[in-house]
């Protein structure tokens, strides 16, 4: 598996579907969480990148509402609407 995919299952596993299991309507992803949660290192690129695409929307049956920060940090912030 690549890491974009793993990077998109773990937080799918980790925030999206916590979220729906509590009633939620959406959910905030922080670039640096994932990183630091998934212990990787020199890899933000590729987490701002994997949260980023319409590939992660599609799989999560999600909508990007709302990309806060930098292009790429720890401090971007994916808001994402739960359809």
């Amino acid at each position: 598996m690549a890491l974009a995919d793993e990077i998109r299952d773990f937080a799918y596993r980790k925030y999206i579907q916590p979220a729906r299991q509590r009633g939620k309507t959406q959910v905030t992803i922080r670039a640096g969480d994932v990183h630091k949660e998934m212990e990787l290192t020199g890899r933000m690129p590729a987490v701002c990148g994997a949260l980023g695409t319409e590939k992660f929307q599609r799989m999560c049956n999600v909508r990007l509402i709302n990309r806060e920060g930098p292009t790429q940090g720890a401090n971007v912030y994916f808001t994402l609407e739960l359809l």
